[in-house]
């Protein structure tokens, strides 16, 4: 019984944290447990449970007597996520080098994808490939608790309000900045790559606070 209550509160929190990164709940949005446990037709304890959990990952926040609503993301979590970020990746291309060397058909689909995305000024498809991306070279860092660690900084929900803000022209030029990166990673040097992916995000967080 445990087991079948623990994998409805995953399920329900895995549904609502989708629909947060996808748009559907907007920052400040109520999400009312009574209405949830409808709609999925559940009673509202797992949904209780997905609520916390959420809070608990900061993307929603509780308050008295207002409820449970979309935390909205400040600007100052955006700048301070970007600086961690980039150390993070910049590590994590260098120990991911010598397994990528001469392996790097999964990145080049991924970038190929994401470039696709930007030509057609698709923010959300463009969001989800640069991501898998990074997260391709993170995973062949070897390093579990690094991963981990990118992870719960490189929430989607962070990355696509800042892609919102730089503007979708801007798309294909940031694209093609990380293709340098796809070489460098090919031919094993990872401090080349280390660097252009540190300068990238920099230029990111550029761009997004020059707009």
């Amino acid at each position: 019984m445990s087991f079948k209550r623990a994998s409805t509160r995953e399920q329900i929190t895995q549904y609502l944290l989708e629909r947060i990164l996808d748009g559907t709940y907007k920052p400040g949005e109520r999400l009312i447990e009574l209405n949830i446990a409808n709609e999925l037709n559940t009673s509202q304890a797992p949904v209780r449970e997905a609520l916390r959990y959420l809070e608990a990952m900061r993307m929603v926040v509780t308050e008295p007597y207002k409820g449970t609503r979309v935390r909205e993301i400040t600007d100052r979590e955006l700048e301070e996520s970007s600086q961690v970020r980039a150390a993070l990746e910049e590590l994590g291309a260098e120990l991911a080098a010598p397994n990528l060397k001469g392996n790097v058909a999964r990145i080049t689909d991924e970038s190929k994808q994401f470039m696709k995305a930007a030509r057609q000024k698709d923010v959300q498809k463009y969001s989800q490939h640069d991501i898998e991306f990074h997260r391709l070279i993170m995973e062949a860092s070897g390093n579990q608790l690094l991963l981990s660690i990118w992870e719960s900084v490189v929430l989607e929900s962070r990355f696509r309000r800042t892609l919102n803000r730089i503007g979708e022209d801007q798309l294909v030029e940031f694209g093609e900045a990380h293709l340098p990166v796809i070489d460098a990673l090919n031919e094993g040097d990872g401090k080349k790559a280390a660097s252009i992916l540190k300068n990238l995000i920099c230029k990111f967080h550029f761009l997004k606070r020059a707009n």
